[in-house]
């Protein structure tokens, strides 16, 4: 965990700044920050060494291209062995977009993105190999 020290307010900003948009070139962000973008290219670099950014991403809307049921599966696992097996199915389905390992009710809590209630459903039925398994469905995403 990187201390204090390391960073100031202005590698706080430009974070600000890459978590709302991180396409955004270095250029643009120095001219919200008063930095040249060479400068803020060496902040980026820093706080990427410093692992306080480990990478860049997108948002997406998978609706559009069909992935339209949104499910949350708690999985309870049949054998506490069952793990290694379980991860490495979970590894090889892509509509499985994370995969948590949780305290309190169930072994593992997934987000899963399905085209249809029957891909989600056929999804299920490989799942039942592992143990057990309750799906809650999402109505909206509001945040």
């Amino acid at each position: 965990m990187p201390s204090a020290h390391e960073f100031d307010e202005v590698d706080l900003r430009i974070l600000q700044h890459l978590l709302e948009d991180a396409s955004l070139s270095h250029k643009a962000i120095g001219q919200r920050v008063h930095l040249t973008g060479q400068a803020v290219g060496a902040r980026v670099r820093k706080l990427q060494d410093l692992g306080v950014i480990e990478g860049f991403t997108l948002r997406w809307n998978p609706d559009k291209i069909g992935l339209t049921v949104h499910a949350f599966v708690t999985v309870f696992l049949a054998l506490h062995t069952a793990h290694s097996p379980f991860l490495s199915f979970i590894q090889s389905h892509d509509m499985v977009a994370e995969t948590h390992r949780v305290s309190g009710e169930g072994c593992y809590l997934l987000r899963v993105r399905a085209g249809s209630p029957k891909d989600l459903n056929d999804f299920l039925e490989e799942l039942l190999k592992y143990g057990n398994y309750k799906v809650s469905l999402s109505i909206d995403q509001v945040k």
